[in-house]
């Protein structure tokens, strides 16, 4: 026998289908919204950084950014001349977002070749004092070494040594080594020498560095530590960090760090040569807010912490304490000439090493 419904119960159940139809609709409805949503928010691209600082110092600082931050970054590497040039060919094709290399002197020729956008900081100039910033705020320091006069600690006292411009002393003649004039590192400290003394006196300062030379200029700092271990020469000029890596693989090093011109001598420049790693925002950035950010932060505790320990440099930021081992090796004073005067005076030097026959 045929059940007969009540119509007050059927059209109970076709309500209730109804309501559950719709219910299936509005979630279809709402996934759909929240599908359409992420399709037109994309994640953020990475940001592209240029670099000619190695991998292994460079990585740990992106990779905690990244951390922290979640933003990508991809960077390539390369000598600061090839990708100065490989930025003025891509023009405004250019994908870089961010510049890193070191010396005033690179970042100095990038700014004038147009490639770095202006920026308008006050996280940098809190943090990175203003010497060690271009004037037109094209590019920042982000790490500071010090180019400085290493000893053999077998052969000569400490007491014996005072500034740079004393190694062309007549107590040094046959005992001093350096490393080549065609390394930016030299031209930098010859460009703040002559911003310090002027071309003539430079000159002669440079005149009488190659007069005491023990042997002729060398390739690169580690040889001029290598030669002085050897005694073929007993004083030298380099960059702090290499003394670090090599005294890192031998502990009993015979050298030792002096830090020059700390008093107040007549024709003599004031404070240790200081130099710096630095970065600029790519003048045709897609993402100049999201560069920039990343150029603050690379100023900041965390980033300064891993420059100073990874590459055995010192901190942009003077209220970032110093890595234990580079602390070991003493206080100086720093010069405070602005570094912007590296670029705008290096062909002068360059010219002038020449002429004083330091090649």
């Amino acid at each position: 026998m045929k059940r007969v419904i009540p119509a007050m119960i059927r059209s109970l159940a076709v309500s209730l289908l109804a309501a559950t139809v719709l219910v299936g609709c509005g979630k279809q409805s709402d996934d759909a919204s929240s599908n359409s949503a992420e399709a037109v928010e994309p994640k953020a691209k990475p940001l592209i950084v240029y670099s000619s600082r190695a991998e292994h110092l460079i990585q740990p600082v992106f990779d905690l950014y990244t951390e922290q931050t979640g933003t990508e970054i991809q960077f390539i590497t390369d000598k600061a001349g090839v990708l100065i040039e490989r930025l003025k060919q891509e023009g405004e094709s250019t994908p870089a977002d961010v510049f890193i290399t070191v010396d005033a002197g690179n970042l100095g020729y990038a700014a004038a070749e147009g490639l770095l956008l202006p920026l308008e900081s006050t996280v940098l100039e809190v943090n990175v004092p203003e010497h060690l910033r271009d004037e037109q705020n094209r590019w920042t320091g982000l790490s500071l070494r010090a180019r400085t006069i290493v000893y053999s600690t077998e052969r000569v006292a400490p007491e014996e040594l005072s500034s740079y411009e004393a190694l062309g002393d007549e107590a040094f003649e046959g005992f001093l080594c350096l490393r080549t004039s065609k390394k930016v590192y030299n031209q930098s400290l010859v460009a703040m020498l002559i911003a310090e003394h002027g071309e003539e006196k430079t000159q002669q300062i440079v005149e009488s560095w190659v007069n005491n030379l023990a042997v002729a200029p060398l390739s690169n700092d580690t040889k001029v530590m290598e030669a002085i271990v050897a005694g073929q020469c007993d004083v030298g000029i380099v960059n702090t960090y290499y003394y670090g890596r090599l005294k890192a693989k031998n502990p009993d090093l015979p050298l030792a760090l002096f830090w020059p011109n700390q008093e107040a001598e007549e024709g003599a420049a004031k404070g240790v040569h200081v130099n710096i790693s630095g970065a600029g925002v790519v003048k045709y950035s897609k993402r100049p807010a999201a560069a920039q950010a990343l150029v603050e932060w690379m100023a900041s505790d965390d980033a300064q912490a891993i420059f100073g320990g990874v590459n055995q440099e010192y901190p942009i930021n003077p209220a970032i304490p110093v890595d234990p081992e580079v602390k070991s090796w003493g206080e100086f004073k720093a010069s405070e000439q602005p570094l912007s005067q590296a670029f705008e005076l290096q062909p002068a030097a360059v010219k002038l090493m020449d002429r004083a026959g330091y090649h």
